[in-house]
C-alpha cells in the first residue's frame, strides 16, 4: 500500500507547474495542506529543454515542459540534499513523470515513497485525497 507517511511532501505536477503539498495528517491518517505554487522560471539561466538547449524537433511547447520539468527536479534534489523532507510522492502526468524520473538525485530518489501518472494538477484538493486514499 502507498502509505503517504506524516509530513511527506506530495507534489502534483505537469509541464506548466506544479502544487506541493505536505502531509498533515498523523500516523496513518491523509490531510494534504498545499504548501507552494511552482511556476516555471522564465530567466533560468541554463536555457531550454532537458539537456539546455532546445532539440530541434521540438515544438516550443514541448521545449517548455522539458525545461519546468527539469525546473522542478533541481528543486526537490535541492531540498533532498538540504534534508527539507524525508519522504516524497510524486504525481505528474505520464510525461512529465519521465522527464522528471531519470533526473532525480539518488537523495531524492532514495525518499521517493511512491508516485503515480496522472494529471492532477487542477484537480481540488478533496479528489486528490481520495486518489490517494484509495491506492493500495
Amino acid at each position: 500500500m502507498h502509505k503517504i507517511p506524516a509530513n511527506a511532501w506530495v507534489v502534483v505536477a505537469d509541464g506548466s507547474h506544479a502544487r506541493l503539498f505536505q502531509n498533515m495528517g498523523k500516523h496513518d491518517a491523509l490531510q494534504l495542506k498545499q504548501v507552494e505554487l511552482v511556476e516555471p522560471d522564465t530567466a533560468d539561466p541554463e536555457g531550454q529543454g532537458p539537456s539546455g538547449q532546445r532539440p530541434p524537433e521540438a515544438t516550443p511547447e514541448q521545449t517548455d515542459e522539458a525545461t519546468f520539468a527539469k525546473q522542478l527536479v533541481r528543486r526537490l534534489n535541492a531540498a533532498a540534499l538540504k534534508q527539507q523532507f524525508e519522504h516524497l510522492f510524486l504525481i505528474a502526468d505520464p510525461k512529465t513523470l519521465g522527464e522528471m524520473r531519470p533526473q532525480l538525485h539518488m537523495e531524492t530518489s532514495k525518499r521517493l515513497c511512491g508516485e503515480l501518472a496522472k494529471t492532477l494538477t487542477n484537480s481540488p484538493l478533496e479528489e486528490i485525497e481520495k486518489l490517494l486514499e484509495g491506492l493500495d
